[in-house]
């Protein structure tokens, strides 16, 4: 049998599936068939018959976590991400440890930028399953990325405090400024240089803008010596054409 007639024969077992639990939940509206009828729902990509369904169920069955977790995957299909971890985060205090809405947490969490929720979600998932390679490979994007981050900040925040330094030094404020200001444009250039031609590993990217924001530093660094260097030799200037004058 090819892909196709075997796509085509799932596709009309699920419909024959839908309508025979839709006439059973048709005849029994109060039954727990409405969450089989929703499963089928979203096999078949129906994510708003199946959000329906379950919503309707719920006000039957308040509280069944089962329930809960399938319409707040249905939300989440449906791109209705605040609908969605209002209902997981619910069904996750009646149920910590409810493996199906922590899968479904974790990946609402990463996408809205909240990594320390993200990562809680799969630390209770791992917890239960050590080797779930969806929640260690989403974990470790985001361990990745939030370390990355911070070591950007380490490395903005000792720019900023060289280049005060420069400004600082009242006869090299002007060159200083200037100076820093351009070496700075320049390793901006070569880190987005380097980073569009870099392997697409975390590793090599964090290590190439690492070396080219520590060279900005250093010249920084020197520059700020040359201007001490000249203050002082323009002190010493000065006051020995004081003692000769006197």
């Amino acid at each position: 049998m090819s892909k196709e007639m075997a796509s085509v024969s799932r596709k009309t077992n699920n419909a024959a599936e839908i309508d025979r639990l839709a006439l059973a939940f048709a005849k029994e509206p109060g039954s727990k068939v409405f969450i089989p009828l929703a499963e089928e729902y979203g096999k078949a990509g129906m994510w708003d018959e199946a959000a329906g369904v379950l919503e309707d169920g719920l006000k039957t069955y308040p509280g069944f976590i089962t329930a809960m977790v399938a319409l707040g995957r249905a939300y989440e299909q449906m791109n209705q991400p605040v609908k969605a971890k209002a209902i997981l985060e619910e069904a996750i205090k009646l149920s910590p440890d409810n493996l199906r809405a922590h899968r479904t947490l974790a990946k609402l969490y990463a996408a809205q930028g909240t990594k320390d929720a993200a990562i809680r979600s799969c630390n209770v998932i791992l917890d239960l399953n050590p080797h779930d390679q969806e929640a260690l490979s989403l974990r470790t994007g985001l361990e990745a990325s939030g370390e990355q981050g911070g070591e950007d900040d380490r490395i903005r925040i000792e720019e900023r405090r060289t280049s005060t330094k420069i400004h600082e030094d009242g006869h090299g404020e002007h060159m200083g400024s200037t100076v820093a200001s351009a070496a700075l444009a320049q390793a901006s250039g070569r880190d987005t240089r380097s980073l569009s031609g870099a392997p697409p590993h975390s590793t090599a990217i964090q290590e190439s803008r690492t070396v080219v924001r520590r060279s900005v530093v250093i010249q920084l660094e020197q520059w700020l010596s040359s201007i001490r260097a000249r203050r002082r030799d323009s002190q010493s200037s000065s006051e020995l054409t004081s003692k000769t004058s006197s």
